[in-house]
């Protein structure tokens, strides 16, 4: 009898030990789901300042293009203008324009992501972007070469923002091997090598580079909004690249070695009908 009270005792201070832990965790996450909540609210809030700000300085700033193009204009059909006038008056001109594309940049980075998901054959969306991309790339003295996976990769996702994400990694890793000095490189040229496979459930999205290559401590910040060391850059390329990635429910990856050059991978969770992945598709994943 006492051997059956004891064990009665025992368990039911058990019972109170593992329902006290489970308490704790459901307090722990609904605590963390109230701090997500209240971030999103303030971000959202934030969006819509930020939103408000840059209109309100997009309204002056095409008020004052429209106004230095005409004035542009009067000085041209002005033969007694000094060309130095003129000179000035495009730069000014130029950097109005160079101002509205940040903002333009910033708006997109900053505000929401509507996602228009559908059913998308990942390889033909690449091959679209490869052949569009194509002339360019000769112009600066780069080969595409593009590994599509022998089967269909098809994933849930917004074409238009994977095709935005995808062009950011190509066009950059295009300027960067094709520009003198851009973070070190020689601006010879170079392979530019795209690939998609699927494997374990994800879809993956790698542009590789034959450039100067990104150091370690780069790497850390290299995703981080306005972080650039390319002339001209925004910073926002990459940061908008990774957002859109995660947006989707996947990521980012880099592997990077200074001289070699670098790959960025986007990881996109396939959809349920997608085939399944081959042994080729296995193999051919970048690092």
């Amino acid at each position: 009898m006492l051997d059956a009270l004891l064990g009665m005792l025992v368990g039911l201070m058990l019972g109170l030990a593992v329902a006290g832990i489970a308490g704790w965790i459901l307090q722990r996450r609904l605590r963390a789901a109230d701090e997500r909540a209240r971030e999103a609210e303030r971000l959202a809030e934030l969006g819509t300042l930020t939103g408000g700000l840059a209109h309100e300085i997009k309204n002056p700033l095409s008020t004052i293009q429209l106004n230095l193009q005409l004035l542009q204009e009067d000085l041209i059909s002005d033969r007694l203008t000094a060309p130095r006038v003129l000179s000035r008056m495009v730069t000014v001109t130029r950097e109005a324009g160079r101002l509205r594309a940040i903002l333009d940049d910033f708006l997109r980075y900053a505000g929401r992501l509507e996602l228009q998901r559908e059913p998308v054959d990942l390889t033909e969306l690449l091959t679209d972007l490869v052949d569009f991309l194509a002339p360019q790339a000769q112009q600066g003295r780069v080969q595409i070469r593009y590994t599509a996976s022998p089967e269909p990769v098809i994933a849930n996702v917004d074409p238009r923002l994977i095709k935005q994400a995808v062009l950011n990694l190509m066009l950059n890793a295009m300027q960067i091997m094709s520009t003198p000095g851009s973070s070190g490189s020689s601006g010879q040229g170079g392979e530019l090598i795209v690939t998609v496979s699927n494997a374990d459930g994800r879809a993956r999205i790698a542009v590789t580079d034959t450039g100067p290559g990104i150091s370690a401590d780069d790497q850390a910040r290299v995703f981080d909004a306005y972080f650039s060391k390319r002339k001209g850059g925004t910073g926002l390329g990459l940061a908008m690249t990774r957002r859109i990635a995660l947006e989707h429910g996947g990521g980012m990856e880099l592997q990077s070695e200074v001289g070699k050059g670098s790959s960025f991978s986007i990881i996109l969770p396939v959809s349920a009908e997608n085939p399944p992945p081959s042994q080729s598709d296995r193999g051919d994943r970048p690092g």
